[in-house]
């Protein structure tokens, strides 16, 4: 009980205090919505916003498009070759993000590249990856081989046996795996911190621009808006895996 407490009331007094009438951050003053109006209208957050939405959701399809057929193919190696390559696939969730940052931008400075967008994406589908392949492995284990049998002795092809069989049977899998990397690629502030370029502003590095000059109710506001989606996304992610 103490635990949950720990994790929630910090939660909880923000999601109040985003809903104080008074400029400073720690005084309350009465409930008002300024600060939610005052988001609608900021241009600047609705730039960066948009920047994390394409990132996360371009990132998400492609750690998916990648994710898929990587996981099929680790399920049919021998058993020492699994280990070994599944641990160099999640190796990116392992080591520390500022390390994974560094060395992003390391390698496009090496390569020439311009920090933008463009990397940024790069460096979100490198993380985004292993949770997709962690994701449906874990469902490719508890699938019954014996349909996939069935349906290519009744003359399906391979690709029909997916198509038909195997994709249906991952699909909740799958769902859960998008929603969890577009979360965590909507999320992130260290690797995005060092990869991106000028134009290249997504939303947790708005909010850190914006707390430099302290922490005003307009961030506690567009903070339980985070908080929200976040959970949202995660709680359904949740819900499909289960299903």
């Amino acid at each position: 009980m103490f635990n949950l407490v720990f994790l929630y009331v910090p939660i909880l007094v923000l999601l109040v205090f985003s809903f104080n009438a008074s400029r400073l951050a720690a005084t309350w003053q009465g409930f008002s919505w300024q600060w939610y109006g005052q988001l609608i209208q900021d241009r600047a957050l609705h730039a960066a916003t948009w920047n994390s939405l394409v990132v996360a959701a371009m990132s998400t399809m492609v750690a998916t498009a990648l994710g898929i057929p990587a996981a099929m193919g680790l399920e049919r190696l021998a058993r020492r070759s699994q280990h070994l390559l599944g641990s160099m696939f999640l190796l990116p969730l392992v080591i520390p993000e500022v390390m994974m940052g560094v060395s992003f931008l390391l390698f496009f400075v090496m390569m020439g590249m311009p920090l933008g967008l463009t990397t940024v994406l790069l460096g979100h589908v490198a993380f985004n990856l292993p949770i997709v392949i962690l994701i449906v492995r874990a469902k490719l284990r508890k699938l019954d081989l014996r349909l996939q049998e069935a349906a290519a002795d009744l003359g399906a092809s391979p690709l029909q046996v997916f198509r038909l069989v195997t994709l249906p049977l991952l699909r909740p899998a799958i769902f859960g795996a998008v929603l969890m990397a577009f979360t965590v690629s909507l999320d992130d502030f260290i690797v995005t911190f060092f990869v991106a370029g000028p134009g290249a502003t997504t939303l947790p590095l708005k909010v850190y621009s914006m707390i430099k000059s302290g922490v005003s109710p307009e961030i506690n506001a567009l903070s339980a808006l985070l908080v929200f989606l976040s959970m949202g996304l995660v709680a359904f992610s949740l819900l499909l895996q289960r299903r």
